[in-house]
């Protein structure tokens, strides 16, 4: 379970010395809430913010392009450009790293890519015997037939490589499940995506925040996304803070012992298929009535806002948002020789 953890620290002459690349959509976003990425806007502005108050040399970049061509003095790379208006865009930062022989924080390209598609991270913990509940992926393309489809009276659809819940929608027979899938396929602002199927699980997701110190994950204290009405399916607009959800659900601290250890361990078995990857939040859903726990989805290379999960986590453990990044990022750079 959690214990006290020190946060790291980046030393003077490293910061000093190296110049880092911070590539987000918004890295120069200067306002508040975005008509159309929302709170990810003052997310990324936050970010740069804490990168600057920690004295690093930065240099800013709000799309790929400048990878292509890398400059020579970029020492790391910390990328936040994970929806990139592409199918699979959060593998391009740290392929166009590899090319390019820079170091940058979180996993491999390979590791995002089976994290990020979440039919392949459900495959991953149920073979490392985590409990999760059955699901159909339907990729583009592909045949979308009722007969792969796990039986169920509601069922949640939506990108198998989607965040902030993008095109969630829900159905309660096969003809919805299939129109929402075909509805996923063809989504010409996207360019269509695959579609992951499964069914609505009555309960709250429990997040568990981990972050890597001297080569070994840590646990941050988990929170819990308590819905005042466990039915509700939620969505984008809510997530991003673009339509008011404060009647709906609140992040608190999870403070059910038992189910945390739990939790905890299943966690544990979880992260082992994508070591080293810095930091990630795993997800659980729960039903503090029954006890049942299920995996849903991690997530790498995360939203590490303050106003989030792993910001208000950082709080309970004791630390300021300034020391969750420089630990963050002082463990990516200790991790590539860089200190």
């Amino acid at each position: 379970m959690t214990q006290a953890l020190t946060p790291l620290r980046i030393p003077d002459e490293a910061k000093k010395r190296l110049n880092i690349l911070f590539i987000a959509k918004n890295a120069l976003w200067k306002g508040d809430i975005h008509p159309e990425d929302g709170n990810h806007a003052v997310y990324h502005r936050e970010m740069r913010e804490v990168l600057e108050g920690l004295g690093l040399k930065l240099t800013l970049s709000q799309t790929h392009d400048i990878l292509f061509d890398p400059p020579k003095d970029i020492d790391f790379v910390f990328p936040l450009l994970n929806r990139a208006g592409f199918f699979n865009s959060e593998m391009l930062v740290p392929l166009l790293c590899e090319r390019a022989g820079i170091s940058y924080l979180g996993a491999n390209p390979i590791l995002r890519g089976l994290s990020d598609d979440k039919h392949l991270a459900k495959r991953a913990a149920r073979d490392a015997g985590v409990p999760t509940a059955p699901w159909a992926c339907y990729r583009k393309g592909a045949p979308v037939t009722e007969d792969k489809c796990p039986k169920a009276d509601r069922y949640v659809i939506k990108p198998n490589n989607s965040s902030a819940s993008w095109g969630v929608e829900d159905a309660y027979d096969w003809d919805g499940v299939k129109a929402a899938v075909e509805r996923i396929h063809n989504d010409p602002a996207n360019g269509g995506q695959d579609a992951i199927v499964e069914p609505f699980l009555t309960g709250s997701d429990v997040e568990v925040p981990v972050v890597t110190i001297n080569g070994e994950p840590q646990v941050l204290p988990m929170l819990i996304f308590r819905q005042a009405d466990p039915s509700h399916l939620r969505t984008y607009y809510e997530k991003r803070d673009l339509v008011d959800r404060s009647q709906k659900y609140s992040l608190d601290p999870f403070e059910n012992p038992e189910m945390a250890a739990r939790i905890d361990e299943l966690t544990r078995k979880c992260w082992e298929e994508y070591r080293p990857f810095d930091y990630g939040r795993f997800e659980f859903r729960v039903n503090e009535e029954t006890g049942d726990v299920q995996f849903l989805e991690l997530n790498l290379n995360c939203n590490l806002w303050s106003q989030k999960v792993f910001g208000r986590s950082a709080v309970m453990a004791g630390w300021t948002q300034s020391d969750l990044i420089e630990t963050i990022v002082a463990e990516g750079l200790r991790r590539h020789g860089l200190v």
